[in-house]
């Protein structure tokens, strides 16, 4: 199964490039999910490319943090604040990443609005 994830631009640009190796999310999915299709948020809007998910890692936050952080992406600050309120958060590991050679509109996969966190397709 597969999966639209919506991804702020600055964090798909740095999956594009190899610095981010772990998408992170509050909540996860309750089906079994091998593929995750980017979704690149406002103000692109457009589905830029794919990846095949290595692993999911559910962790207290500060394990999860130090488990992660070298291949994050994204500031220690920025990770605590993204997680606020929660005790346990989600690492989705990045395998091996596909850019589309030509992104599309979310149309062209009959969803027809943006995803908040995550739409199965």
């Amino acid at each position: 199964m597969k999966v639209i994830l919506s991804i702020k631009p600055e964090f798909v640009e740095k999956i594009i490039n190899g610095e981010k190796k772990f998408e992170y999310r509050r909540k996860i999915f309750k089906k079994d999910v091998e593929k995750v299709i980017i979704y690149a948020s406002s103000p692109i809007k457009l589905v830029v490319g794919e990846f095949i998910i290595e692993d999911i890692l559910s962790r207290k936050l500060d394990e999860l943090w130090e488990l992660t952080k070298e291949e994050s992406g994204i500031s220690k600050q920025y990770f605590y604040e993204y997680f606020k309120g929660l005790d346990n958060g989600y690492a989705i590991k990045i395998k091996e990443f596909k850019r589309y050679e030509k992104p599309c509109n979310l149309r062209n996969l009959n969803i027809f609005y943006t995803p908040q966190s995550f739409v199965y397709i």
